[in-house]
């Protein structure tokens, strides 16, 4: 399967609740941290959860 990279590019202070959720869910607690994951539909309706507060890089 492809790998992504995810970095948490903008601070989830005033995001809902869901999304706060989303980023623990994806170890993501800290400013411009990034996980790597196998891209899957979860992993992909989390990004699609958070988009416009991480940063999505895909591998080959």
């Amino acid at each position: 399967m492809a790998k992504v990279t995810i970095t948490l590019t903008k601070s989830p202070i005033g995001a809902k609740k869901n999304q706060k959720d989303t980023l623990k869910a994806l170890k993501l607690t800290k400013m411009h941290k990034s996980v790597e994951l196998e891209m899957n539909d979860y992993v992909k309706g989390q990004i699609q959860t958070v988009s416009h507060l991480v940063t999505v890089v895909e591998e080959q």
